[in-house]
């Protein structure tokens, strides 16, 4: 099961420690790419089609990591969404052996980073692809686009103001959704609540006791280990890791973060109380029979297995075949729910209580990782971010502040039962709904 955030890019590379190529320097000028970059760039669309000279277009770091099998099952799964890979667009040349290239498919734009070893043969050693540039046009042909992918979805984009927030566009805008890591946004809600009142501060020091953790940075760390909350807020969001948020659940109370969902506007709390913790979520999806007690009982008994039996649970025990297979499980039941129109209300009440100098530290945790494409990022003044999913779950919620100094919201989700979600088709839909959605300059 993946609860991560969406950096609207694939990872279809060796690590960078893999690459020769050194980092690219700043330059006052475009570079000029070396002829035999070129000879590279001239065969991609072959690769990035399943075919091409495998052996003899990547390194050898770059065919250990990735073998020919696992990228031509990427670059099939990139087909499926986008349609074949057609041309080249454009390449900007960052050094000559590096370079992001705009690649044409039939129904997208990809965002390629290329990156070729300039020692001799002077093989590829980095192929990321960043995200995809949907085609469409117009806020409709999202609109219809969004209606045409199985499965269920729903979206809205509403302006903020010092009223209630308007809604501009939506579909299916009040049903709730599995929204996978986007539950991370109502406990980022209640450390702005007691930071603001003075409860806590950013600096206060979290003491780890070495219980158990689900996976992500804090998860190997020894007992003792002290840890800000600012750093686990920006763990929690920027990466979505689930032992930041696991541990920020447990010092902030989850009945303390479960309070705080009428006062986001959540409409309907109670589905989401006991609020769960990642690693609860994983134990009852995890172990077999356990989910269908859990569903079965009030929430009293709910809470009492929680802190019972289900805490005793060693990960280890944990079946992750559905996770890793990408099957759906129990996602219409058993995840955190909320409506685009609840996600809407939750980003407004984050904007009105990080206004001015105290709301910088929670402002910084939500805009590290804006989650769109440079060029949609280079459209707004400001960007704040969280998304979510697991297989059959897909959300991305931002909150956009534009050039004139507006306020809008942009959020989605998508769910289906049967099978796993196209996330890069979704993540570029959503994309083209901000890019349509900023005002122009005045």
């Amino acid at each position: 099961m993946r609860l991560l955030p969406y950096l609207a890019a694939f990872l279809i590379a060796a690590p960078a420690t893999a690459q020769t190529a050194p980092p690219a320097p700043v330059v006052p000028q475009p570079a000029q790419a070396d002829p035999a970059f070129q000879t590279r760039l001239d065969g991609l669309i072959a690769i990035l089609n399943g075919g091409g000279d495998y052996a003899g277009y990547f390194t050898p770091a770059f065919q250990a990591q990735v073998p020919q099998a696992t990228l031509q099952a990427v670059t099939a799964q990139l087909i499926a969404g986008n349609g074949k890979p057609l041309k080249i667009l454009s390449v900007a040349q960052e050094t000559p052996w590096r370079a992001n290239v705009r690649v044409q498919y039939e129904k997208a734009v990809a965002n390629v980073l290329l990156v070729a070893d300039p020692v001799a043969p002077h093989q590829v050693g980095g192929l990321l692809v960043r995200g995809f540039e949907s085609a469409e046009k117009t806020l409709p042909a999202v609109e219809s686009a969004f209606a045409a992918l199985p499965g269920e979805v729903g979206y809205a984009i509403a302006k903020l103001g010092t009223d209630k927030p308007q809604l501009l566009a939506g579909r299916n805008a009040d049903r709730p959704y599995a929204i996978g890591s986007a539950f991370k946004l109502v406990i980022l809600a209640e450390l702005v609540r007691v930071t603001n009142a003075r409860e806590r501060e950013w600096d206060d020091l979290v003491t780890l006791d070495g219980g158990m953790l689900p996976g992500g940075v804090y998860a190997q760390k020894p007992r003792g280990t002290q840890v800000t909350l600012r750093e686990l807020a920006t763990q929690m969001i920027s990466i979505s890791d689930n032992s930041a948020t696991d541990i920020l659940l447990h010092t902030l109370g989850r009945k303390k973060v479960e309070a705080m969902m009428p006062v986001l506007g959540i409409a309907d709390p109670a589905r989401n109380r006991p609020f769960l913790g990642t690693l609860d979520l994983f134990r009852l999806k995890g172990v077999a029979g356990l989910a269908g007690r859990y569903l079965a009982l009030d929430e009293a008994g709910r809470r009492a297995l929680l802190d019972g039996e289900v805490a005793t649970i060693p990960p280890i025990l944990i079946d992750v075949t559905s996770f890793t297979r990408k099957v759906p499980n129990r996602i219409d039941t058993l995840e955190w729910f909320e409506s685009p129109s609840d996600l809407v209300r939750v980003m407004d009440w984050l904007r009105r209580h990080t206004e001015g100098p105290a709301g910088a530290e929670a402002r910084r945790v939500l805009s590290v990782n804006p989650g769109v494409s440079p060029d949609v990022r280079a459209k707004w003044q400001w960007i704040g971010y969280k998304g979510g999913s697991e297989p059959g779950v897909m959300n991305m919620t931002l909150l956009l502040q534009a050039q004139n100094g507006d306020w809008y919201v942009v959020t989605g989700s998508w769910n289906d039962v049967q099978k796993a979600v196209d996330e890069g088709r979704f993540a570029s839909l959503i994309g083209k709904a901000a890019e349509l959605t900023a005002p122009p300059a005045r």
